[in-house]
């Protein structure tokens, strides 16, 4: 009897701690097993198409992708950001792909992008530019200031979505960390 109130004890206290965590977290974009809803075209500020507008999830076709939508070039999406860039030069065999679209329309973004991506010697991730509310069909949240996807053939394997200022170092570490769901088994 006395064990049979430890484990109801415990599955309540699961069921309260995982009800806290649902409370807390903030629904952004496709989901994962979700398809990436298609075709965009912001305004790449790096990369070979850099000053015009461009798909870059044409670009990248079914080829395994990270990414970013940021309301903010703070130290913290750089950080993410720079991190994002390394894996991408560090699975180039199987082409993987990284964009950063940074949502909004500040007077001089573009100046500010290419100055982060000098800064941070950014090689392969391409920063573009889109409107406030991003792309319609990818539903990003008004109240999410970071979203990140991962995804392969268009289908997404990853999503994380953060509330300004709550993007923290084991965060990008654990986005890091799941890479590998998007990349080919060897």
């Amino acid at each position: 009897m006395k064990t049979h109130r430890i484990v109801a004890l415990g599955l309540a206290a699961a069921l309260c701690i995982g009800g806290a965590y649902a409370a807390n977290s903030i629904k952004s974009g496709p989901q994962v097993n979700d398809d990436v809803p298609g075709p965009f075209h912001p305004l790449n500020v790096t990369g070979a198409q850099a000053g015009k507008k461009n798909c870059l999830y044409c670009q990248n076709g079914a080829s395994p992708v990270a990414v970013v939508f940021a309301r903010e070039a703070t130290p913290t999406v750089a950080k993410l950001i720079k991190k994002l860039d390394e894996c991408t030069a560090k699975n180039s065999e199987c082409r993987m792909g990284s964009y950063v679209v940074f949502l909004g329309d500040k007077e001089g973004l573009d100046k500010e992008l290419k100055a982060m991506a000098e800064k941070e010697k950014l090689e392969k991730i391409i920063l573009s530019i889109d409107n406030p509310a991003g792309p319609e069909e990818y539903k990003i949240s008004k109240d999410a200031d970071v979203t990140v996807l991962l995804y392969a053939k268009h289908v997404v394997k990853g999503n994380y979505a953060f509330k300004k200022g709550e993007l923290k170092d084991a965060d990008i570490e654990a986005i890091v960390k799941d890479v590998p769901k998007i990349l080919p088994k060897k």
